[in-house]
Order: structure tokens, then sequence, then C-alpha cells
């Protein structure tokens, strides 16, 4: 629960104990015959109110405390039971019902002791009596109503869940067919092509003959364009990270790439598709600057913060705002991943020259699941 929600619920509960002492504050003024001690009975009872869902048993014992000394005092009307009411419906509603009945109890003993058995005094506890009564069904209702939201709550997040894996099992389903069929054509020809480059190169240089360039080029690009089919072949056919951002960066400076790694915030596990998300969007980020950003220098920045991860990848590379190139397949994929986890990806030239991409990726869903679980195995609501 945000910080937000938490102020507003709080605010509520002081407003809720304003309210019913006022009302029962304004019964009593009617009354010549209260006095200080009685409004200070009435204003610790509706007080207690505003605690009542951090501390409900407190807040039961003060209220039927407090309430229960006003009326033995004073003799008031019905409505003074109002904050003992209002104590006994929390307590049933987090399910203390032994609590609340025995409150009621003594409340209501309390009550008919303040006077001789007349008939009016037998009614208004009568009165009282249904009322209390239904002060702890209420909270048992209330009770049982948030634990099948919350119940229907975790079906919804499984069923959902199910539909997510089954959507990744047909689609890890889709790459294995499509990596067999680049498999089976394009391995196939690029291989022959390449091979038929090389003869045509070894013969003319065994005659003495000059070799024509676009020759050469016709082998170097068929090489090029077999390392490019086997490290696209070995992506399709995984989808699960093969190490960390780390590991990539390292990787990266080794083939000679310049690239830096800083992480901020407090780095921690977050959702196994935040976490696959997030390995991909580095790794197709640093193979573009290997590719198209010509020398430069690779900036990877990862910041873990309290809703979101943020993923940053800058290089000081030759693009240019003024010519800006048009997204290819990789920058596709990588906005429909951040797509599928709610987040938000923003790339494109740098002002003062170079490529940046940087992603959001929420993760705060994980840890308000986790709240409302713990909140569920201690009977409270979320």
């Amino acid at each position: 629960m945000s910080g937000r929600q938490i102020t507003g619920r709080r605010i509520g509960d002081a407003a809720l104990a304003v309210v019913v002492g006022a009302l029962v504050m304004t019964t009593a003024a009617l009354d010549h015959a209260t006095t200080v001690l009685d409004h200070v009975l009435i204003a610790v009872a509706s007080a207690a109110l505003a605690f009542h869902r951090s501390a409900p048993r407190a807040v039961l014992a003060v209220a039927t405390a407090a309430g229960a000394g006003y009326v033995l005092h004073a003799h008031p009307g019905p409505l003074a039971a109002l904050p003992v009411l209002g104590a006994v419906h929390t307590a049933a509603r987090v399910g203390h019902r032994g609590l609340a009945g025995a409150a009621s109890t003594v409340f209501l003993a309390a009550y008919v002791g303040t006077g001789p058995g007349t008939r009016e005094v037998a009614e208004r506890a009568a009165l009282l009596l249904g009322w209390f009564l239904c002060a702890v069904v209420t909270g048992l209702a209330d009770r049982n109503w948030q634990a099948y939201l919350r119940q229907t709550e975790q079906r919804a997040l499984q069923a959902e869940r199910t539909r997510e894996e089954a959507a990744l099992r047909r689609a890890g389903e889709e790459r294995l067919r499509i990596a067999r069929e680049l498999h089976d054509s394009l391995t196939h020809s690029i291989s022959i092509v390449k091979l038929q480059a090389g003869v045509a190169v070894h013969l003319a240089r065994k005659r003495g003959e000059e070799v024509p360039p676009a020759l050469l080029a016709i082998q170097e690009a068929s090489g090029e364009a077999m390392r490019e089919l086997r490290a696209t072949l070995e992506v399709l056919r995984t989808d699960d990270p093969v190490g960390t951002p780390r590991q990539l960066v390292d990787r990266a400076r080794a083939a000679g790439l310049p690239a830096e790694l800083t992480v901020t915030g407090e780095p921690r596990p977050v959702p196994a598709a935040v976490d696959r998300a997030a390995y991909r969007i580095v790794q197709e980020a640093l193979t573009n600057a290997a590719r198209h950003a010509g020398p430069a220098t690779v900036r990877v920045r990862l910041d873990y913060g309290d809703e979101q991860l943020t993923i940053r990848v800058d290089d000081d590379g030759r693009a240019d705002p003024a010519r800006p190139s048009p997204p290819g397949t990789g920058l596709t994929g990588m906005r429909e991943r951040v797509a599928a986890l709610g987040g938000t990806l923003t790339t494109g030239p740098r002002p003062e020259g170079g490529f940046s991409v940087r992603a959001r990726l929420p993760v705060r869903e994980a840890d308000g699941g986790r709240a409302r679980d713990q909140a569920a195995t201690a009977g409270e609501p979320a």
C-alpha cells in the first residue's frame, strides 16, 4: 500500500472518531446533569476509534471501559453506546468474536445497572442488544467479504500468471520453429555462397590472377552473415538470461568495446520477467553500440528504485540527432518487452552526439503481492 493510501486511511479513521465524539458530546450537552468527567470519558472512548485498524483489541478495551464508566456515572441515552458499537464492529471484523461479545455484555450490564429496572430501561437495553448484535454480525460479514475479495484477487492473479505462462510457452515454441526454419534454409544457402566464394578466391590466387574486389566482398559478407545468423539462432533458442548485465559489460569490454557499468540504489532480486527484460535490453543496446556506434565508449547504468528499475545505456558514438535512423528489429523487440511489463522505453540520438536507451520497468507489483499475502496470513485486510 502506498504512503498516500495510508495517510488517507488515517485521516478517515480520525474523522470517524471526531464524528462519533461530536454526536455523543452533543447528546450529552443536552443533558444538564453531565459533568466534566463525563465529557472526558466520551472523548477517550471516541478518540480510541482513531486507532481501530492498528490495535483493535486495545481500542475495544478502552472504548468499553470509558463507555461503561460514562453510563454508570451519567445514566445517558442509547447514543452513548456509539463508540463501543464501533469498537465491537472492528473487533468482530478482524476475528475477535469472543472479545466483541464480552465487551457488549459488559457495556449492556453497565447500562442496565444505571437505574431501577423500569420498563424504559428494559426497552433501551433491548434496543442496544439489537445494535450490538448488528455490530458483531456486520463485522463478521465484512471479514468474510474481505476474505472473499482476497481469494478472488488471488484467483485472478493465478489465472493471469497461467495465461502469461501459456503465452510464453507458445512464444518459445514459435521461436524454436523459426530457429529450425532459419537453420534448415538460410544456413545452408549462406554456407554454399561462402564455400563457393572461398573456392573462387583460392583458384584465382592459385592461378596468380588478381582476385576481383566483388568476390572478396561476397566472401566477407557471407562470413559475417553466418556469424550473425548463428547469434540470432542462439537468441531464438533460449529466452532465459545466460548471465548478468555485469557479465555482458565484461564480455563487451573483452571484445574491444570500451564499456562501463554503474549500479545505484539497493540491488535486490526482481521478478523473473523484469530480470529477463533488463538482461536483454542491456544485451541489445551493447550489440547495437558495437555494430553502429563506431569508436565509442558505452556507459550502462542500473538504478534500483522503490517502485521501478531504471536501465540506461549511453554511447558517445556517431549517431546524429539531425539524422535519426529508423528503429531496427532489436529496438522494436526491446520496446515490446518493456510494454509487456507496463514500463516505458525512450531511445534515440543524444543532443551531444551518440545514442541513448532508457527503460523504466516497474517492480513494485511484486512487493505489493507479498504485502497482500502477509496481510491475508495475519487475517488483516490488505
